[in-house]
């Protein structure tokens, strides 16, 4: 039996950790931190509060297979759906927005809130932006290789010739809900959403992120009962019942390759001789543990500089309230089950991107609400709920070098005034609180640069050039038996877990290539 050494329990090393078990390999994961499942983990950070530290709605993850394959469900997962999976508050003229699973209920609130053609409109996206995500979750679900993007659309939108249809998918988001909506707060709340990926939707390429809302009407997102940690909970059930272990507290210190075996040192002075490694540490951190085992360090150079952390993304606050977010003309079953978009235009989320592009704060921010105590109340008190507030962008490095411990508490009076703004007296209801800024989300979770996709989603970083072209195999050029894992490698950021099952793929692959060539 040949044994894997796992760098990380992020979400997506734990799945490669259970394929690879589950195919009869003695595998160990090794973790520095003492809460296992990097940012798809869930603390009690208040008492009698389950919060998680990092994801809290799981998208991707539920169209890849991936919890069926692994029978999840037999070690404890189970979803709840949000639906509403989206709502957007009222203006003071015009009803909020609410966004089911249901289409047509979906465009009937719609029309009501922005008319008849928006409402035809939006049928119109869904179902030709239905199929289109599909087909990008397909070209998700493995590695990025030519003929695998090839496979996954071939066939799409025929009629469209590929010219258009590739126009189309490289095209930026604002121009795609351009094309489509008339309605500004309809398209800045699609826009947020496509924005979760990281990028503003002025961006090239960004269509495909704006397109996957609807996907929402197939499978919306789901809240795992007891948070986002039940998923790493289950995987780490799997993995233990397969044989595979799990050490927490002790990092992995440096990779060497020693003849044909991997030698991993932790930072307790522990030395594991594996015969493959799979790393599900950041890029930059996986580089940082070779060049400690002695990898030729120009290398690892010229592919740091070329990697793109980017300014940062955002900061979080957690919450503990005694009453949810009340929206004007919403009932909570509207309003609290989803995604929480507080804008009313793009403007909005245009100002905070340049500001934190220049190093700056938002001059307002711009925040998505999430109260999953409405759908799971098993994650508070009796009586009490749960609320976290995303707020985007705020940069890693300010520019006045000022430091963010002087801005952290500051900076969260403003996030959750800007949920009063659109839920007047919800500050009030705040009991308690937990701020993650950039910084604070980088020490705790090792998410480089406060950027919670790894490096920068932009085009020239994704699919077959995620993080790097020559690292996008998920192998390292130089260092056999060595794969990469994560959100660094492709598709990305998000909870999707298939970039684990990729890595677990090729090591398996490579290995029965590997006796083939032995035998002969």
């Amino acid at each position: 039996m040949s044994s894997v050494v796992v760098v990380g329990s992020g979400h997506n090393a734990l799945v490669a950790a259970c394929y690879l078990a589950q195919a009869g390999k003695r595998v160990t994961v090794l973790e520095r931190d003492t809460v296992p499942g990097g940012a798809v983990s869930t603390v009690e950070r208040f008492p009698g509060y389950l919060v998680d530290r990092g994801s809290s709605a799981h998208i991707m993850v539920r169209h890849t297979g991936i919890i069926e394959e692994l029978g999840l469900a037999r070690f404890g997962l189970r979803y709840l759906d949000c639906d509403p999976w989206g709502f957007t508050p009222g203006d003071g003229v015009s009803p909020p927005i609410v966004f089911e699973r249901d289409l047509a209920r979906t465009c009937a609130s719609i029309e009501a809130a922005c008319g008849a053609r928006d409402a035809d409109a939006y049928r119109r996206f869904v179902e030709l932006w239905g199929p289109r995500s599909a087909r990008v979750m397909r070209a998700f679900g493995g590695p990025p290789t030519p003929g695998r993007l090839l496979r996954s659309f071939w066939g799409l939108d025929a009629s469209a010739g590929g010219s258009a249809l590739s126009r189309e998918f490289l095209q930026t988001g604002d121009a795609l809900l351009d094309s489509y909506f008339d309605d500004e707060r309809l398209k800045a709340s699609l826009a947020w959403f496509g924005a979760q990926s990281g990028p503003p939707m002025s961006e090239p390429g960004t269509a495909p992120m704006v397109g996957f809302a609807a996907l929402m009407h197939t499978l919306p997102p789901g809240r795992a009962v007891g948070g986002s940690g039940a998923l790493s909970a289950a995987l780490i059930a799997r993995l233990r019942a397969d044989g595979g272990e799990l050490h927490c507290g002790d990092g992995v210190s440096a990779l060497s390759s020693v003849g044909d075996e991997w030698l991993v040192r932790t930072e307790s002075g522990r030395e594991i001789r594996a015969d493959a490694v799979v790393a599900g540490s950041h890029i930059l951190t996986t580089l940082d543990l070779l060049r400690a085992g002695g990898f030729a360090p120009e290398v690892l150079d010229e592919w740091q500089r070329r990697i793109r952390v980017g300014p940062g993304i955002g900061m979080v606050v957690r919450l503990a309230t005694d009453a949810l977010p009340a929206y004007p003309d919403a009932s909570v079953a509207e309003s609290a089950h989803g995604l929480q978009f507080l804008v009313a235009d793009r403007a909005h989320l245009r100002l905070a991107h340049g500001n934190a592009m220049g190093g700056c704060l938002p001059p307002r921010p711009v925040v998505l609400a999430m109260s999953f105590s409405a759908v799971d109340p098993s994650i508070a008190p009796a009586g009490r709920h749960q609320v976290s507030l995303w707020s985007q962008w705020h940069p890693y490095a300010l520019a006045d070098g000022s430091s963010w411990s002087s801005h952290a508490d500051a900076e969260a009076d403003r996030i959750i005034s800007e949920v009063d703004r659109f839920a007047p007296g919800f500050s009030s209801s705040v009991l308690d609180r937990f701020v993650q800024t950039p910084v604070d989300l980088e020490r705790e979770m090792g998410l480089r640069g406060g950027n919670v996709m790894h490096v920068e989603m932009s085009l020239d970083q994704m699919m077959l050039w995620r993080p790097l072209p020559e690292l996008s195999s998920q192998r390292v050029p130089g260092a056999p038996g060595l794969y990469l894992t994560g959100a660094s490698t492709h598709p990305g950021g998000g909870v999707s877990g298939a970039s684990g099952r990729s890595a677990a793929q090729l090591l398996l692959s490579d290995g029965r290539g590997l006796r083939r060539f032995l035998r002969r």
